[in-house]
């Protein structure tokens, strides 16, 4: 749909919702599946380099899979996000770079997942974290997307300004708006006074216009997703609706979103990124 189209990363992309990693992207099935119900881009599940069978989030497998599953796609015209898990920094730095030579659009480093966190441990300090992704963008040459942790240890400022002085594009945070959100989706307005409504929105605030940011988490209807762009996102990814609906949530959550683009006489959802105000 028209009016749900975005540019993320400088990527045209058919809609602004999109699967998260791991929902229903694990085997060629499903990621076909996806691929027929909906003209969005398409999330692989986070992949190490052989594989994994533990934990249960992370089972793959391994980057080879995906590597030829992506070739299949990109002859068909698909956007492919390639995702990237990994227990040392050699392994993310492999797998980051058999994806990005695979051809997908964008390299997504999941950072955010137990599983990387207890064995890179790139958060561990502010340097380790500049070192792993300086050396990702060493390696690749294609748009770089970093899923980050719901509970950073370090300012989203801080982050923001390490993503943009690495050519990191995009900024895949946790979409945790609180649950009584009272908002005007005509005007955007929240009562109270200015502050970060989520991480999406401290990412946004804080990055100057010059990173992109994905929403993921909570997002189960369109006006889950309006409320996300207005918050500043670009794109939202939808993890538990798809794997309750399975493959026709995204095509569901895309025409409700239409429908409220079209009710607010938006013509395209890039009106309204970051358009919350504060009324206190």
């Amino acid at each position: 749909m028209e009016r749900t189209s975005i540019r993320l990363g400088g990527i045209e992309i058919g809609s602004s919702v999109m699967n998260a990693s791991g929902a229903r992207s694990a085997e060629r099935g499903e990621i076909y599946e996806l691929c027929a119900v909906h003209s969005g881009a398409i999330v692989f599940k986070s992949c190490n380099r052989a594989g994994l069978e533990t934990p249960e989030n992370l089972k793959n497998r391994g980057v080879e899979y995906f590597q030829a599953i992506a070739g299949e796609l990109i002859a068909r015209n698909k956007i492919v996000v390639g995702s990237v898990v990994g227990a040392s920094e050699e392994e993310f730095i492999d797998v980051a770079r058999m994806l990005d030579r695979a051809g997908v659009s964008i390299v997504e480093l999941n950072l955010a997942d137990d599983y990387v966190t207890k064995s890179v441990a790139p958060f561990a300090s502010f340097e380790r974290l500049k070192s792993l992704l300086g050396r990702v963008r060493g390696e690749t040459g294609g748009v770089l997307a970093v899923k980050v942790p719901p509970r950073a240890p370090f300012e989203p400022r801080a982050i923001a300004d390490l993503f943009k002085s690495m050519r990191i594009a995009i900024a895949v945070c946790a979409n945790d708006l609180p649950k009584d959100l009272a908002i005007d989706l005509a005007t955007g307005e929240v009562q109270g006074r200015a502050r970060a409504l989520s991480q999406a929105h401290a990412f946004f605030n804080e990055s100057e216009n010059l990173l992109d940011v994905v929403a993921v988490g909570g997002i189960n209807t369109g006006r889950d997703a309006y409320i996300a762009h207005l918050s500043g996102a670009r794109a939202a990814q939808v993890g538990s609706a798809l794997m309750k609906e399975g493959a026709g949530a995204l095509g569901r959550i895309d025409r409700e979103l239409d429908t409220m683009l079209a009710g607010h006489g938006r013509k395209s959802v890039s009106e309204i990124v970051g358009k919350v105000r504060f009324a206190g």
